[in-house]
């Protein structure tokens, strides 16, 4: 594959860049940008969420004995799995892109960031009718 003059081949990884969805060129090109943004994205919106169910738990258990424990065990957990996962299905994304040569704009990484961690939420919340 040859360079294309005129095109920016620098891989843009910057966090503050990611939050403020700018983007040298308004696209992102490489795999390991989309994946990389698309991650973040999952990453913050995961900890947005975990957080705020993390304080909900910890207000409601802080009579219970152990309830500290409870509440920082299942939320380091929880936010763990959710992060493995979110690892793997960013890489899945990125590459359908990447193979099927599209860029990816920086409103859609956010898209399927939040998108996969509202998706984690709605499949937790079904499983628990299922356990009961």
């Amino acid at each position: 594959m040859t360079p294309t003059p005129g095109r920016d081949y620098s891989v843009n990884l910057s966090v503050q860049h990611v939050l403020s969805l700018w983007v040298h060129g308004s696209t992102l090109q490489h795999f390991t940008e989309m994946w990389y943004w698309v991650f973040l994205w999952t990453l913050f919106s995961s900890l947005f969420v975990h957080g705020a169910v993390g304080l909900l738990m910890f207000v409601m258990l802080q009579r219970h004995k152990r309830g500290r424990l409870i509440t920082l065990v299942l939320i380091s957990v929880g936010f763990l799995a959710s992060l493995s996962g979110a690892v793997i299905t960013s890489a899945a994304v990125a590459g359908v892109y990447r193979v099927a040569g599209k860029d990816m704009a920086p409103m859609e990484a956010l898209v399927f960031g939040v998108g996969q961690t509202t998706l984690s939420i709605i499949i937790s919340f079904s499983r628990v009718l299922a356990t009961l």
